[in-house]
């Protein structure tokens, strides 16, 4: 195959729409309109603020300057060269991303259109290239915006806690309309790679492999394939599927009647796959080579992981929600993760920092939320690696969406797409529908019964994955609420209540099996602060600051929410401690202390109770711009002290003190992993300087197992220093006992000693 890269520089030409309808090369010419320099991969609003045309949508309140380019039209233009040997082969024009509403040309003739952001397009350009000479492409991109507002809305549709009401009828991302956690910037562009390349008549179209069977002596792996040719009789084709595993290897040959087909490749003393701390990420190499009369046609390779998923999901008895791989229940520590970059062409360059704090922080599971792009290869190849599971939510959020044959169609044909992408990655356990619309039905319905009626999470979906992904677990939405009663008692839930104080009722009286959103708010460092907030508005903080409200993105009319999230985020400081600090520096330090304490606590929280309760994603891990936020790491990469506190109880071996009950606290070692340990611990109370509890303990293979409790007098203000000792290597973690409001001169001394505990638990070094 041969491959020409079209990203780099191109032209780029705009105008407001309402003064020009040209819909050709000719008539966009006819205009004389002078271009600028664009990138591609890139968004619009990045070339124009590279020409000197507008200022960085990041920064103070410039992003609303950048409404009025929501009715732009958008032409990008590259003139390339095709060498002459690529004529006499099918030449292939591919778009990995496209935004959203487009017109493709070669040589001034149209060749095809696009209406999805969120897949990529191909399309066969071999008739319209002129060989060994130059050759032009122009793409016009018609505003997302008009189009929306020139289709019909189903008068029944309904929009729960958003900015924008366009985004059900096209598919873009939901959180580029306007979010609570991004602001509004519809943006245009060729965000991801464009690149032409040739293929043979002979070629494989898809290969899907799946794990029908494992177990420690032997595995079934099955590859169902399909390639295309224009050998008029199918005659002499075979398919060989070989599997390396570090110094193994399996391999096996299968005669083909037809285009597809069923391959078996049977493993003895396999090398399974494993999430993290629970066993290895072993990978096999698999090579499926395409072969007629022994001669070799076409091969493709890639990864795959040998292993069982297993999502156990009821509602009786209280319910349950649990994940098994190889059979083994798997305690979910992980994070929501949202867009990491709100101008998506900046994705990959963002993607491996956000990666590595990923899997710093100890997370075995990452829930992708629906109101964001499908992430690139890299983000999957990345978690198959470290043993992170992935939770997918198809693209949809807090809507009603159309529910007619046209744009069923269209998620049909996007879920095809994203399926076959994504389906060989071992870490991809998880479907769901979309993010909160059983939610949306129960409120705006007032019944839980009409999300039955959501055809695209209840017939649309399940059907195509049905077709290209079927040996993976799928839930329609989260959380499912269909036969949940009235108090929404579901076994997934999404915790977020009042958001007052984080040992408040709310959690104390949560029914989850598992949490899959909760959070808390924290506050960016000053540092952070002074790049995005006006310097006459950074302080003191002012409810009325217009680039502090725009920033939390709570700062449209149509934001329902009642509050804002600003002066909530200092209402749970004064919570914590009383008061808020009158210094920006120490009040930007309690509200990071805040949030530390209530993640902190929300996590400890579900693993004290394993497995009545399973798994915990907390929301969320960096933010897609600078903003204050639920996030622990800020855009610009800052760690607030939640990312730390998280480290610590995410590690798979944790020493947790629970909440007073009856003048005791109860003292809890955590074992989220594969294999036992011998542990040797103390407890000391910091205040009164002296060790209150030590001792040894074996705690088996992924259990918990209670330690002798320690008495408390409730309310009562102190530190307690937890350490623990495995195969000679020291660990820590720490509990602040008492009722609010917290002494804060006193909890700085406790954070001298906090940051002294040893450092997270790292499992690796004990395998």
């Amino acid at each position: 195959m041969n491959e020409l890269s079209l990203s780099g520089g191109w032209k780029l030409y705009y105008y407001p729409e309402h003064e020009s309808t040209a819909e050709t090369p000719d008539e966009l010419y006819a205009l004389g309109l002078t271009p600028i320099k664009a990138t591609v991969p890139g968004n619009v609003e990045l070339d124009l603020m590279g020409a000197g045309l507008t200022q960085d949508p990041y920064y103070g309140l410039n992003s609303l300057d950048y409404r009025k380019y929501e009715f732009y039209s958008w032409w990008f233009e590259r003139v390339f060269n095709i060498p002459e040997f690529y004529e006499g082969s099918e030449t292939v024009l591919r778009f990995d991303g496209i935004d959203t509403f487009g017109t493709v040309f070669i040589n001034g003739k149209k060749i095809g259109e696009t209406s999805n952001m969120l897949i990529p397009f191909e399309f066969d350009i071999s008739p319209f290239l002129e060989y060994g000479t130059e050759n032009t492409i122009l793409v016009h991109l018609s505003s997302t915006v008009n189009k929306a507002r020139n289709m019909e809305f189903p008068v029944g549709s309904f929009i729960w806690d958003t900015v924008g009401d366009e985004f059900p009828a096209v598919r873009k991302p939901s959180h580029m309309f306007g979010w609570d956690i991004t602001p509004r910037l519809v943006s245009a562009g060729l965000w991801r790679d464009v690149t032409i390349f040739t293929r043979k008549k002979t070629y494989i179209k898809e290969v899907y492999y799946s794990t029908f069977h494992c177990d420690e002596f032997n595995a079934s792996v099955t590859a169902r394939y399909r390639f295309k040719t224009d050998d008029p009789f199918i005659e002499g084709f075979s398919v060989k599927i070989k599997a390396v595993c570090g110094d193994e290897s399996w391999e096996s040959e299968t005669p083909c009647t037809f285009v597809s087909g069923n391959a078996v490749l049977n493993i003895d003393n396999p090398k399974l796959w494993w999430p993290v701390h629970y066993g290895p990420q072993n990978l096999c190499r698999m090579t499926f080579t395409l072969l007629r009369h022994g001669e070799v046609l076409d091969v493709r390779e890639e990864n795959f992981g040998i292993r069982m998923v297993k999502l156990l999901r009821s509602y009786d008895n209280g319910g349950e929600f649990k994940f098994l791989i190889n059979n083994v229940p798997i305690m979910v520590k992980g994070v929501n993760w949202v867009p990491v970059d709100c101008l998506h062409s900046r994705d990959r360059e963002r993607m491996p920092r956000a990666l590595e704090l990923l899997k710093d922080s100890g997370c075995n599971m990452v829930r992708m939320w629906g109101g964001n792009v499908y992430e690139h290869d890299d983000f999957f190849d990345f978690c198959d690696k470290h043993g992170i599971l992935v939770w997918q939510d198809f693209s949809m959020a807090c809507a009603v969406y159309d529910q007619r044959d046209d744009f069923c169609k269209q998620i049909e044909e996007e879920v095809a797409a994203v399926a076959k992408r994504l389906r060989n990655h071992p870490s991809l356990v998880l479907w769901a529908g979309d993010n909160e619309i059983d939610l949306v039905y129960r409120v705006n319905r007032n019944s839980p019964e009409y999300s039955r009626y959501n055809r695209i999470t209840r017939e649309i979906i399940p059907r195509a994955l049905s077709m290209f992904d079927p040996y993976r677990e799928y839930v329609p939405s989260s959380p499912v609420v269909e036969n949940a009663d009235d108090d929404l008692n579901m076994p997934e839930q999404h915790n977020w209540g009042p958001r007052d104080y984080f040992k408040g009722e709310f959690h104390k009286n949560c029914s989850a099996r598992f949490i899959g959103e909760t959070g808390y708010h924290g506050c960016p460092a000053v540092s952070s602060l002074k790049k995005f907030i006006l310097p006459e508005e950074l302080w003191p903080f002012d409810e009325s600051s217009r680039s502090w409200k725009l920033h939390n993105s709570d700062y449209l009319p149509a934001r329902r929410r009642g509050y804002d999230r600003n002066a909530l985020m200092f209402r749970q400081v004064k919570t914590l401690f009383g008061f808020i600090p009158e210094e920006i520096d120490e009040a930007v330090l309690a509200s990071q202390i805040s949030q530390a304490e209530a993640v902190k606590f929300l996590i400890e929280n579900t693993r004290i109770q394993k497995w009545q309760r399973t798994g915990i994603l907390w929301w969320n891990l960096i933010d897609g711009w600078p903003q204050t936020s639920d996030s622990v790491v800020d855009y610009f990469y800052e760690k607030k002290l939640a990312y730390y506190y998280i480290k610590r109880v995410q590690q798979p071996l944790l020493m947790i003190i629970g909440e007073p009950d009856s003048w005791l606290h109860r003292v809890c070692l955590s074992n989220d992993s594969g294999r036992a340990f011998d542990v040797s611990y103390t407890i000391t109370d910091f205040d009164n300087n002296c060790i209150i509890a030590s001792g040894k303990a074996f705690v088996p293979v992924n259990e918990n197992i209670d330690l002798p409790p320690i008495p408390c007098i409730p309310g009562e203000q102190k530190l307690y220093l937890l350490e623990w000792e495995v195969e000679g290597v020291k660990y820590g973690n720490h509990y602040a006992a008492g009722y609010v409001p917290m002494d804060y001169i006193k909890y700085l001394q406790w954070l001298d000693a906090i940051k002294k505990l040893p450092e997270p638990f790292e499992l690796t070094a004990h395998l």
